[in-house]
């Protein structure tokens, strides 16, 4: 009888534990996906002609774009998040010359994201911020029949948003986004301390492809 309830205690215990594990585990993943459209910004060149017309900036011009993250809770408010992100485009120059699409091109976006949300997964609206590091690939389409290759460079995001959940699992997710893309640096001229005139800098311009995305979705929590 005594080993009966014994067997008994460690059940209900067991039991209350899983519940418990259960519970705590409610919505640690999330995952989601949108559409939306990027605008985009490029960066100044030294002037070079084609056919006869100068340039002196390359642009991707803006486009549509969609994009799919999964992302892990490790507290109620904090989650780690990875994202891919796709937008259309087309490789523009411009100048003195005007303006020449010269080839349309892919921007593929790889981030992973730090995110904190307010309140908690009770709440129908939880507004959001986040901030991460990664990657943009810069595909061109084929030019003249010829293969093009990729090109990555270093790359950050930045946005928020708010999401709306009208059932449990099940929610919908507005964003706002910025991914600026290094490309270069420059001589920024020299600066020099007012105060002690023998201490002198080089200064740098870095200079960056700027994508705003503006976007609404699904997302998913489990």
């Amino acid at each position: 009888m005594l080993r009966s309830k014994t067997f008994l205690v460690i059940g209900i215990v067991a039991a209350l534990s899983c519940s418990s594990f259960a519970t705590a585990q409610d919505y640690k993943v999330e995952v989601g996906g949108w559409f939306g459209y990027t605008f985009s910004e490029g960066v100044p060149i030294q002037n070079i002609e084609i056919d006869g017309k100068v340039y002196n900036k390359v642009d991707p011009t803006s486009g549509s774009s969609y994009g799919v993250s999964f992302g892990v809770f490790f507290t109620e408010q904090m989650q780690v998040e990875f994202v891919y992100d796709e937008q259309s485009s087309a490789l523009q120059g411009s100048g003195p010359g005007g303006k020449r699409e010269f080839v349309d091109m892919k921007l593929h976006n790889y981030h992973v994201n730090f995110v904190y949300n307010w309140g908690d997964d009770r709440d129908v609206m939880r507004p959001f911020i986040f901030g991460g590091l990664g990657a943009t690939s810069f595909k061109p389409g084929d030019v003249m029949g010829s293969l093009s290759e990729s090109n990555t460079r270093f790359s950050s995001s930045w946005g928020g948003g708010v999401k709306a959940y009208p059932s449990r699992n099940v929610g919908i997710k507005l964003m706002a986004r910025w991914i600026p893309t290094y490309i270069k640096s420059e001589p920024g001229g020299i600066w020099c301390n007012p105060y002690w005139p023998w201490i002198c800098y080089q200064l740098v311009d870095n200079q960056y492809v700027n994508q705003f995305e503006m976007s609404a979705g699904i997302t998913l929590r489990f």
